[in-house]
């Protein structure tokens, strides 16, 4: 690819064909996708994730997220919550809806580690990526679009909330 290629994304030779053009290429849909939808905050179903603080809530926006395929969850998380290190199979795409996201990389939780991010900010975490948030300065929300089926594991068994009784 030229420079000047690489600067001009919307260059002739880089935009998608058109409908004409892709009309015998349908792709299948996946689950929930095959018509124009909308989904309005006061839509979004926050519910409890077993494998979170109980105070954390998740909620799947698009796809399933148990399943091979595109997913978007939003994860809300109370002031003051951590989630301990921890590490996800597959790549993901954070993208700071409300307050500020901090993240941290290691094995061990240190807050010297702790990036701050505010809202927009985008965050590419690679799969098996040990890593860990803390709700520092207040509430957050995030939003996760990744390839399911989503997994999570805690690099302390003790720190998983799912071995809590």
């Amino acid at each position: 690819m030229k420079a000047k290629e690489k600067r001009d994304f919307m260059s002739p030779r880089r935009i998608a064909p058109t409908k004409k053009a892709t009309k015998k290429t349908v792709r299948r849909h996946q689950l929930g996708q095959a018509v124009f939808k909308a989904i309005l905050p006061e839509e979004i179903d926050w519910k409890p994730f077993a494998a979170f603080p109980p105070s954390a809530r998740l909620a799947v926006v698009v796809g399933q997220t148990l399943e091979d395929g595109p997913y978007t969850i939003r994860v809300k998380v109370p002031g003051g919550v951590k989630l301990m290190p921890h590490s996800h199979p597959e790549d993901r795409i954070y993208t700071v809806i409300s307050g500020i996201f901090y993240i941290g990389l290691g094995n061990e939780f240190d807050a010297e580690k702790l990036q701050a991010y505010p809202p927009g900010s985008v965050v590419i975490l690679p799969g098996n990526t040990s890593h860990f948030h803390w709700a520092k300065s207040g509430d957050y929300i995030t939003q996760v679009t990744a390839i399911g089926p989503l997994g999570l594991e805690y690099i302390n068994a003790k720190d998983d909330p799912r071995n809590k009784s």
